[in-house]
């Protein structure tokens, strides 16, 4: 079951093969769905939407994220090598972490109050 409870973020990135570790990491137990599209590939990783191709409109994602829990974000990234941008901290609405993904990707993951 994904740890990921977020719409779909697309997200820009330079080697799709390199990059889907993280996130078949990241959505948990989800099937990834590959499909070429003009002259990009995508692949569709739980709620990630991976665009690798020569259109530069397609520019990294910087969105927030719903977690469930943010210990298994913060160990998806350290194995994929990701920077911790912001360390979690509490905020009105839960505890939140900002991380920037080794493909430029930077994204904020909340954790909501139960």
């Amino acid at each position: 079951m994904s740890n990921i409870q977020a719409m779909i973020v697309n997200v820009r990135v330079d080697d799709l093969e390199a990059s889907l570790p993280l996130y078949k990491e990241l959505a948990g137990d989800v099937e990834v769905m590959r499909f070429p599209y003009e002259d990009m590939n995508l692949a569709l990783v739980g709620p990630f939407l991976l665009i690798s191709g020569p259109h530069e409109k397609h520019t990294p994602q910087h969105a927030t994220i719903l977690v469930e829990s943010l210990p298994l974000v913060v160990d998806a990234l350290a194995k994929s090598g990701a920077e911790i941008v912001d360390e979690p901290s509490e905020v009105p609405n839960g505890t939140r972490l900002v991380a920037r993904h080794p493909d430029g990707a930077v994204f904020e993951y909340l954790q909501p109050r139960a």
